[in-house]
């Protein structure tokens, strides 16, 4: 029985669709090709594992699972949950007629549980503009993806939940977000603030007028001397960024894997520091 699933890779700050076909026949073999990487092709031992810790079971037969386009790298376990729904509706131990409504994304545990994966911001977008109905994936990553109007968004914390959703067992609780409402709720919420720093008046007065009128701004001194607590606290004093700005923000966060657990939006200005020793192509 062949059964197409549907999952996302991220390439950059955008994502692409990609089609899981799975194919079962007579036989005792596992084929997983389209140009996977290590990290999917170990999928199928942590997929056998969860599954026969939860009372399922990898069907003794050829299965053979095409990762489409075939031409981009696959890259990272977030295709566990993706491939395992595929085995499982191809082998009809679920009921394959809505799986392919849904982006499914998740890497497995090897009891079955799942654990968050990066870049889901762009691939919920994806989603939407694909028409797919809803995505499912990790619980630790469900407001990322809410995030994104007109797309269900159902956060699970193991397979099996999956499973009895699929068999129409149980309803999944879909996650919503306000996105505005998100959004200008932590619009002042700052771990740092300029007001905090005492002294240090001219240099103040520097980061004021670079602020105010978009300017560089270079700073040099001792070890100890602020120059890292006052460049710290400069993005306070500028003006607020707009929705999309924070979208854009979030979803290089969210391919980088910075958001954290339960983080919907990123509303304010974000702060790096890198090392005085990176090159001049990692600094850009």
């Amino acid at each position: 029985m062949l059964v197409k699933t549907y999952g996302s890779a991220v390439y950059g700050i955008n994502a692409t669709t990609v089609t899981v076909e799975t194919n079962i026949n007579p036989g005792v073999n596992f084929f997983l090709v389209g140009l996977p990487d290590s990290a999917v092709k170990e999928s199928e031992k942590r997929i056998d594992a969860a599954l026969r810790n939860n009372h399922y079971k990898m069907p003794g037969k050829s299965i053979v699972i095409n990762m489409a386009p075939a031409d981009i790298r696959k890259e990272g376990s977030s295709y566990d949950l993706t491939i395992a729904v595929g085995i499982l509706a191809a082998s009809e131990q679920i009921k394959a007629d809505r799986v392919g409504d849904y982006i499914i994304m998740g890497e497995l545990s090897l009891d079955g549980g799942l654990q968050p994966i990066k870049g889901v911001l762009p691939i919920a977008i994806q989603a939407r503009e694909e028409k797919f109905k809803g995505i499912i994936l990790p619980k630790q990553n469900a407001r990322e993806a809410a995030i994104v109007n007109g797309l269900e968004v159902y956060g699970v914390e193991s397979i099996v939940e999956v499973i009895d959703f699929f068999n129409g067992k149980i309803e999944l609780e879909q996650t919503i977000v306000n996105t505005r409402d998100e959004f200008f709720s932590k619009i002042n919420d700052v771990e740092f603030d300029f007001s905090d720093v005492k002294g240090q008046e001219n240099i103040k007065r520097a980061l004021e007028i670079a602020a105010a009128g978009g300017h560089n701004v270079i700073l040099i001194g001792p070890p100890g001397a602020g120059k890292t607590m006052l460049a710290k606290r400069l993005p306070t004093i500028l003006p607020p960024m707009n929705l999309h700005e924070a979208l854009e923000t979030t979803k290089i966060h969210s391919v980088a894997g910075k958001m954290g657990k339960n983080v919907g939006l990123v509303s304010t200005r974000p702060f790096r520091s890198p090392h005085h020793t990176i090159s001049d192509v990692t600094s850009f």
